[in-house]
C-alpha cells in the first residue's frame, strides 16, 4: 500500500476560497504534505478527489455521491490507483440535524461501523454557538473505537486532527478514513 496511507496521525487544513470552493492539504505528524484536494464549489452532486500533491497529477482516491443533493446521501470511495472499491460512507440524514452521524459500510454494502459527533448536549451547543465550539468525531468500527477527529477552533481555516493511533488491528482501511474526513470537512462544514 502508498505509504501516504501508512501514518497514525494527520492534520487536515481546509482554506476556503469563496468562488473557487476550497483547499485541503493533509499533513502527516511530521508536517510533511501527503494529500492534496481542491474542492469545488456549487457542486450539486458531491465528487471529491484526493491527490498525492498540489500538482494533481497522481489522483488516489475519489469520494462521489451516488445521488444530486441528498440529506441522507452515500458516497462511494474508490482506489483511483487500484480500482478497488474500499468501501461507502452514509450520512444519517434526520439523525444528524441533532448530532453528526455517518455509517460506514463495507465493499459489499454491510455495516461495519459509524462516525458519531461526540455527544448530543455539545452538537445541540454547537448548532446555537454556530463554530466557536470544535467538533469532535469518535470513528468506530465492530463497536470499538478506532479513530477520533477533533476539530480545531479557527474561523478562517478548518482544521481537524486525525487520530487513528487506536486502531492497533488495523480494522479500518486508513484510505477510508481519510475520505471520511474530507467528507466531514466537505460537507458538515456546510451547515455551520
Amino acid at each position: 500500500m502508498n505509504p501516504k496511507f501508512s501514518h497514525t496521525q494527520y492534520l487536515a487544513r481546509k482554506k476556503v476560497l469563496s468562488l473557487l470552493g476550497a483547499k485541503v492539504h493533509i499533513y502527516d505528524n511530521s508536517g510533511q504534505l501527503v494529500l492534496f484536494s481542491q474542492m469545488k464549489a456549487f457542486k450539486l452532486k458531491e465528487d471529491i478527489r484526493l491527490y498525492g500533491d498540489e500538482s494533481m497529477k497522481d489522483e488516489l482516491i475519489t469520494i462521489k455521491a451516488r445521488s444530486v443533493i441528498d440529506f441522507s446521501a452515500t458516497y462511494d470511495v474508490i482506489d483511483t490507483v487500484t480500482g478497488e472499491r474500499l468501501g461507502s460512507l452514509r450520512r444519517k440524514g434526520m439523525k444528524s440535524i441533532l448530532k453528526d452521524e455517518w455509517v460506514i459500510l463495507s465493499p459489499s454494502e454491510s455495516e461495519v461501523g459509524f462516525i458519531k459527533e461526540d455527544s448530543r448536549l455539545m452538537a445541540m451547543l454547537r448548532r446555537i454557538l454556530s463554530s466557536l465550539i470544535p467538533q469532535k468525531f469518535n470513528v468506530e468500527i465492530n463497536s470499538r473505537t478506532v479513530a477520533v477527529f477533533k476539530q480545531n477552533f479557527n474561523p478562517f481555516v478548518g482544521k481537524l486532527n486525525l487520530d487513528f493511533s487506536l486502531d492497533t488491528a488495523n480494522m479500518l482501511d486508513r484510505r477510508l478514513g481519510l475520505a471520511a474526513a474530507m467528507l466531514l470537512l466537505a460537507i458538515e462544514g456546510k451547515q455551520g
